[in-house]
C-alpha cells in the first residue's frame, strides 16, 4: 500500500464515508483524474470515470481558490444542471467534503470525501480530518 493510499484509508475510517478520492492535476488530462481512492463495501470506483468536465463544476471552482467545500446535501447545494448530472454519475453523491491540496499557491490535488445515497451532516472533526489528510498528501507530493 502506498503512503497516499494509507492517508485515504485513514480518512475513510475517520469519516465512515462511502468513498474518498485523490484527484491530481495530470499534464494532458484537464479532468483532474482520480489517481488514488479508498472505497467502503459497495461503493463504486471513480478511477476510470472521465465524462464529467471538472473545471466547469462549481465545487472545483471554489477548491481552485484554495477553499474547502462542505456540503451536507449536494442536491440542494447547486441547481446547475451539469452539477446535478455529476451527482448521478458519481453514484448518487449526496454529501461531500472537498479539500484542496495546495502547493506554492497552485492546486496540486483534490481530496474528496463522498457520502452516497442520502445527505448527512458532517461533523467539525470530519471536516478537520479532511483538511489534515490534504496536508499530509501535500507533504507526500
Amino acid at each position: 500500500m502506498s503512503d497516499l493510499s494509507a492517508v485515504l484509508d485513514d480518512l475513510l475510517a475517520a469519516t465512515g464515508a462511502d468513498r474518498v478520492t485523490l484527484r491530481r492535476d495530470v499534464p494532458g488530462d484537464y479532468r483532474f483524474p482520480v489517481v488514488e481512492e479508498a472505497l467502503a463495501p459497495g461503493a463504486g470506483s471513480l478511477r476510470d470515470e472521465r465524462s464529467v468536465h471538472l473545471p466547469t463544476q462549481p465545487v472545483v471552482a471554489e477548491v481552485a481558490r484554495g477553499r474547502q467545500v462542505v456540503q451536507d446535501d449536494c442536491r440542494a447545494a447547486h441547481d446547475d444542471p451539469a452539477f446535478q448530472r455529476m451527482l448521478d454519475t458519481y453514484g448518487g453523491l449526496a454529501a461531500q467534503i472537498v479539500t484542496p491540496v495546495m502547493a506554492d499557491g497552485r492546486l496540486e490535488g483534490i481530496v474528496s470525501v463522498h457520502e452516497l445515497g442520502a445527505p448527512r451532516s458532517w461533523t467539525p472533526a470530519e471536516v478537520a480530518a479532511a483538511a489534515a489528510a490534504a496536508e499530509r498528501i501535500r507533504a507526500l507530493l
